[in-house]
């Protein structure tokens, strides 16, 4: 058999690590060795990225639902407000407590007054 020898396989492996790294600055788009090094740590970034953005939404949520309870009288601490609800048995979460919060205020303050009767 003849001699096989990497050219084509490893000029694919190239092209697509340089078209991972494109916008890159500098050599970091151009010589392969860096390019690589650059795209495993940008995917690590991104990778951490994707679970940071899901705490960064939570917080948001929670400042919303605070900002709420802030404006209506005689509403609970959010602390008080969301044990309330888990005693009471409601199944609502945060996402969608924001969400009622911001566009129905209304149905926000009913929740709000269910969860502060006794």
């Amino acid at each position: 058999m003849p001699r096989t020898k990497t050219g084509t396989v490893r000029r694919a492996g190239h092209k697509k690590v340089f078209k991972l790294a494109k916008g890159f600055r500098m050599t970091r788009n151009r010589l392969f060795k860096t390019a690589n090094e650059a795209v495993v740590h940008a995917g690590q970034y991104a990778y951490v990225g994707r679970k940071e953005r899901k705490q960064q939404m939570r917080t948001t949520w929670i400042s919303t639902i605070n900002s709420a309870l802030s404006s209506i009288t005689d509403a609970p601490k959010y602390s008080r407000f969301i044990k309330s609800l888990t005693d009471k048995g409601v199944k609502l979460n945060r996402k969608s407590l924001a969400l009622l919060s911001t566009k129905l205020p209304s149905a926000f303050a009913s929740v709000v007054k269910f969860t502060n009767s006794k």
